[in-house]
This record gives C-alpha cells, sequence and structure tokens, in this order.
C-alpha cells in the first residue's frame, strides 16, 4: 500500500523538477544565471534549460532603453541640473557586475564631469557628458545613448 503512494511522490517530484528546469526568456531581455561554485553563464531570448537545484538567476538585464532619474546636481555657473541619462545594454554578461549600481555609478561621476563639460550651450555639455561617460563604461557592456540635464 505505501509503494503506490511513494512512486507517485516521486513521479510528482520529477515532473516538478523538470517544469523548474525550463526557463522562458522574453525578446529584448537577458538573465544571468549563477551556479553554487561561483559560475556564471549567460541566457539571451527563448526557450532555455537550467539546473534549477544548481542554478538562479542572478540577474534579469534589459538589453533596450533603460533611464537613470539625476537629482539635483550643483554646479558653480550653471545653476542646479537635473535631468536622466539613458543607456543600453550591449553585453549583459560583462554589465552583470555593475548593472545593480549603475544609477549610483552615473550619478556619482557627474558632478566633476559637468565641471569639466563646456559651458557653451546644453546640447554641447550634454554631448561632452555623453562622451566622457561612454569612455567609462563601454568597457562594462554599457552604451550611453542620450545625456538630458537642464
Amino acid at each position: 500500500m505505501l509503494a503506490p503512494i511513494v512512486v507517485m511522490a516521486l513521479l510528482g517530484a520529477t515532473v516538478l523538477l523538470f517544469v523548474a528546469s525550463i526557463k522562458r526568456i522574453p525578446e529584448g531581455q537577458a538573465y544571468t544565471l549563477r551556479r553554487v561554485d561561483g559560475h556564471m553563464r549567460t541566457l539571451g531570448a527563448g526557450i532555455h534549460l537550467i539546473l534549477p537545484l544548481i542554478e538562479r538567476v542572478a540577474h534579469k538585464i534589459r538589453l533596450s532603453g533603460n533611464v537613470v532619474e539625476v537629482g539635483e546636481i550643483a554646479t558653480t555657473d550653471q545653476g542646479p541640473l537635473h535631468g536622466r541619462i539613458y543607456y543600453q545594454v550591449l553585453d549583459a554578461a560583462r554589465a552583470d557586475a555593475i548593472i545593480d549600481e549603475v544609477g549610483v555609478r552615473l550619478r556619482e561621476r557627474l558632478p566633476e564631469l559637468v565641471a569639466a563639460a563646456p559651458a557653451r550651450d546644453a546640447d554641447a555639455r550634454n554631448l561632452h557628458l555623453k562622451t566622457e561617460l561612454n569612455r567609462s563604461l563601454r568597457e562594462r557592456g554599457l552604451l550611453v545613448t542620450r545625456v538630458q540635464l537642464a
């Protein structure tokens, strides 16, 4: 009498494990998976098999446009600035290490970059900021597409 219950429980656990191992990743996203031993792999859009007891999703990264809201930046000659920075993830595997702190990194670098930017007009300043941010973020798999500070 106990054998059929054990067999059904094992069959149910096997089915649940199989269903948990199928991961559907939407178009325009990439998932980074971490294993127990620290190994990482990146999955693009589509249906993938994972090892549910060994791997876990570390980050769900949007590959299309992302926005960072910039609070007020105090400047000496232009008055306070605020706005947005738009960026795109080019390489999810390289961006994985900093994806959680992109906004913080951008906000930290902006005051020094604004101080060094040409004060001719807002468009020239924003273009300069975009160029400088791309110099440091391109190697991390990110691309700043637009800087909109006013």
